[in-house]
């Protein structure tokens, strides 16, 4: 498919994609290349990954970094307890110990992680590596192997090679500079806050019973608060819960209800700090602006 069909796919999925964001995932699906995603916390990034395998119709792989992130639990490790069982159960047997080391480090006992089991499959996955700055830098050193080659070296098994090559999207919240060997292995794309236009889309699409004042309103308060000086930026997916909040409390215009718009904010303010600036009369203010 070229990019405006997979962009009109993913509409259909619920995600209103960028052209440009569009171009380099074709790019990324033709070229059977990674792709790193840059950009603020809840601009859609990890949704990119979701749908695109919704798209695709195949398993969606997540690694989920974070500091002190490793080979274990990224890659594979040994089932420890069933070896330990297995090395009991064999004590009486007769075997030597060459005999029973052999037969412990076998597939059998191999415990798959993300990035093993996404080269594994016998379709193309879609392996999502979020929020990879996170990570310790040398993690990175265990992704190149699995982004340049798409193999995994297992010194008791030898190397294994990529049945299928999978659909790698690396994300990042910009909280730490990447390797410029990781970037290297990548396409590049940043994505950025939603225009009003394709936000009001997504509402309408996730949220289809909305009305379309109130939606107007709902996309032009949360675009209003981005321009406020807060500790955490409410995304979209902040935005859909507020839409949400809204409708579930009959809301029809955000001007209506001081009180009740200030109870609702605890679905985009999320520190205390942020709560604590945005008062009454602040979120009328910029009710009142979107309006």
């Amino acid at each position: 498919m070229d990019w405006s069909e997979l962009q009109h796919r993913m509409a259909q999925q619920g995600y209103v994609a960028a052209d440009d964001l569009s171009v380099a995932l074709h790019l990324a699906l033709s070229l059977q290349r990674p792709i790193l995603l840059e950009g603020s916390a809840g601009v859609g990034k990890t949704e990119v990954a979701k749908v695109l395998a919704e798209v695709l119709d195949t398993r969606l792989i997540r690694l989920q970094c974070y500091e002190g992130l490793d080979a274990a639990q990224a890659i594979y490790e040994w089932n420890y307890q069933r070896q330990l069982l297995s090395i009991r159960a064999a004590a009486g047997s007769g075997e030597s110990g060459t005999q029973i080391e052999d037969r412990l480090f076998t597939e059998e006992f191999l415990l798959e992680r993300p990035l093993l089991a996404a080269i594994r499959q016998e379709k193309s996955p879609v392996l999502l590596i979020d929020e990879i700055d996170r990570a310790d830098e040398e993690f990175e050193a265990y992704l190149l192997e699995v982004l340049a080659d798409f193999q995994i070296t297992v010194p008791e098994l030898g190397t294994i090679t990529a049945i299928t090559r999978p659909v790698v999207i690396l994300t990042s919240n910009g909280t730490r500079d990447l390797s410029d060997a990781l970037r290297r292995r990548c396409l590049y794309t940043y994505v950025d806050y939603p225009d009003a236009v394709a936000e009001f889309e997504i509402l309408r699409s996730r949220l289809p019973m909305v009305e379309a004042h109130l939606a107007d309103q709902i996309i032009g308060f949360v675009r209003k608060l981005r321009e406020e000086e807060l500790e955490k930026t409410p995304g979209v997916a902040e935005m859909l819960d507020f839409a949400a909040a809204l409708m579930g409390l009959g809301v029809a215009d955000l001007t209506n209800d001081p009180a009740v718009l200030q109870n609702t904010l605890t679905t985009l303010l999320k520190t205390q700090s942020d709560q604590a600036a945005i008062t009454t009369e602040v979120a009328q203010r910029l009710a009142g602006r979107a309006a």
